[in-house]
């Protein structure tokens, strides 16, 4: 996909106007978080586009040049067949920043994990990916926020929900949805055979309460008596909150604060992201068909992702890309090549689509 000079012109345009209205001092409120949030997605465009526009200008000139010094045209011509080689890099990189985002892409994320196939192993599992996300999420500059947690007797989660807070969450997360398998020889087996254990896993974008209005007649509201373990205070107190929203049916259980507050709070917040998330797979309609066609539907019913703990690798099964680094993979470092693996190729196969 090539961009044309006149489209060149109309991103620097662009830029150069919100960078003038945000540098007025005349915007404010709702205006200027309008205007900030253009700025953002307009930037990494215009940059990468000046860089494009720059090196077709130069070219052009380069090829007019008509020096009588035979040193100088001998430079000339090494310039222009450097520009010729760098241009198309520079000119993918730019149809690849004006390609369609998703919306969501800039939200913070839910992230639900939970045991599959496996009993404790598949727990046990689960608390794995749940600490890797959270490492990666460190790189990142992003912050965790454990939302609500249903841990077994041997450090496993049943089920973890987590808040992703930062820029960009839900654009580097959204693939990691669908079933993690693991292949490993159990901390309960004695005989040292493997097995192959599962843990579902979630990303929902966050909305925010605009974008998502949910009315109090629509929610039954259960208060009850936490249980489980969390320590002293669970059983002593009705702190636990059960929501269930009454059209979608969707239902929400947060017990882990001791103040029924922060639980309902933090389940409004859980329900909020799912109801977000149904009405987006609604919309998208033939959308989500297109997505599945690329790198995987995000659907947490879709196996992705193979750990094979005797081999030391990890496989990703939608771009077959295995990785023989498997304990870097789980400690956070590992996990960036995996998925900057999968955003290059859900950016190539739309960047064909386009094309074609």
């Amino acid at each position: 996909m090539t961009v044309s000079d006149a489209r060149l012109a109309q991103i620097a345009h662009r830029f150069a106007e919100l960078e003038a209205r945000l540098a007025s001092g005349t915007l404010e409120g709702d205006a200027f978080v309008a205007a900030s949030r253009d700025y953002a997605e307009l930037e990494p465009v215009a940059r990468v586009a000046a860089q494009v526009a720059s090196m077709r200008e130069e070219l052009a000139s380069l090829q007019k040049l008509d020096d009588p010094d035979p040193d100088m045209r001998a430079l000339a011509a090494e310039e222009i067949a450097r520009i010729r080689e760098e241009l198309p890099e520079a000119e993918r990189k730019l149809a690849i920043a004006m390609l369609p985002r998703d919306s969501a892409d800039q939200r913070p994320a839910m992230l639900e994990i939970r045991a599959g196939t496996g009993g404790d192993e598949a727990a046990l599992f689960a608390a794995d990916l749940y600490r890797m996300y959270e490492r990666y999420a460190a790189e990142q500059g992003w912050k965790v926020e454990m939302i609500s947690a249903n841990a077994n007797d041997i450090g496993g989660f049943k089920e973890v929900v987590a808040n992703i807070a930062g820029t960009g969450v839900f654009a580097k997360l959204k693939f990691e949805s669908g079933v993690h398998r693991v292949q490993r020889v159990p901390v309960t087996e004695s005989g040292g055979r493997i097995h192959t254990s599962a843990a579902t896993v979630a990303v929902l974008p966050e909305p925010s309460e605009v974008d998502v209005q949910i009315e109090d007649k629509d929610l039954k509201i259960d208060i009850y008596r936490a249980s489980g373990a969390g320590g002293q205070h669970v059983n002593t107190t009705d702190s636990a909150v059960r929501i269930t929203h009454l059209p979608s049916g969707l239902v929400v259980i947060c017990q882990d604060e001791r103040s029924q507050h922060k639980n309902k709070a933090k389940a409004m917040q859980v329900l909020r992201a799912r109801l977000y998330e149904k009405m987006r797979d609604e919309a998208q309609g033939a959308e989500a068909e297109a997505r599945k066609a690329m790198v995987g539907s995000g659907d947490r019913s879709e196996r992705i992702r193979t750990y094979n703990f005797p081999q030391g690798r990890v496989t990703d099964h939608r771009i077959n890309l295995t990785l023989h680094r498997l304990p870097e993979v789980l400690e956070g470092p590992g996990l960036g090549e995996l998925i900057d693996a999968l955003i290059a190729e859900d950016e190539a196969k739309r960047l064909a689509a386009m094309d074609g």
